[in-house]
């Protein structure tokens, strides 16, 4: 691997890894740009205004924003990696509530890109790609149902339930020694070491936005998010 974007060092539990250089960081910075510039780019010409391309900027990045700053309040923190959040998913899958498919995978990319920011140690980039914009990318799924009755309910779990399967071949793929010692094979030890966080969060979720009084609200933000 290049030095110019990564050099090897080791992780909190000692093992070989890569992290970003100074040009790596940039890098990804653009990358981000990019995909943010995409998620409006890639929306049907019919609606697409400079008045509704800077609405939906500016509620994807206050999106964004809100799911960074909930993914550092952790309800529960597992001990390789994951958490409990609080509600930090939702709002990635509300963008894909609010402007559709493309733009939740887009912006659900870039998200992924900046959580890797946050702490950009890597082991291989097949990995990294996995864990991060494919895996949180995979949340903006949730779009494909943005027209359809009980949109964002049926939207997140379909979000979820995709996060969760790149989890899951994460752990099969790159980290399948942690089974080691655990009495599972590595496909069910990854299953349930992801699944229980991400899908607790999920139900906790779900309560939460089947709530009437939430719903509605939901609904109004999606209404002005929406409005060209």
């Amino acid at each position: 691997m290049s030095d110019l974007f990564a050099f090897s060092t080791v992780d909190s539990w000692e093992q070989d890894a890569f992290r970003l250089t100074t040009a790596g960081i940039l890098t990804v910075v653009v990358l981000i740009v990019a995909l943010l510039a995409f998620a409006v780019i890639l929306q049907p010409k019919e609606i697409r205004s400079r008045a509704f391309t800077t609405k939906q900027l500016v509620f994807s990045a206050l999106a964004i924003a809100l799911a960074t700053v909930t993914s550092m309040l952790k309800l529960f923190e597992m001990p390789l990696g994951g958490s409990i959040t609080l509600f930090s998913m939702l709002f990635l899958v509300l963008i894909g509530y609010w402007y559709g498919p493309k733009a939740g995978l887009m912006t659900g990319f870039a998200y992924g890109l900046l959580q890797f920011l946050l702490d950009p140690i890597f082991y291989s980039i097949p990995q990294m790609i996995v864990d991060y914009p494919l895996a949180f990318g995979a949340l903006g799924i949730s779009g494909l149902f943005f027209q359809k009755k009980h949109g964002l309910l049926i939207g997140y779990i379909a979000g979820i339930s995709a996060r969760f399967v790149f989890a899951w071949l994460s752990g099969v793929l790159f980290f399948a020694d942690y089974a080691e010692g655990s009495g599972m094979s590595a496909p069910i030890y990854s299953m349930v070491y992801n699944g229980s966080y991400i899908f607790t969060e999920g139900i906790f979720t779900l309560v939460l936005i089947s709530i009437p009084p939430v719903a509605k609200a939901l609904a109004q933000v999606k209404k002005l998010a929406a409005e060209n």
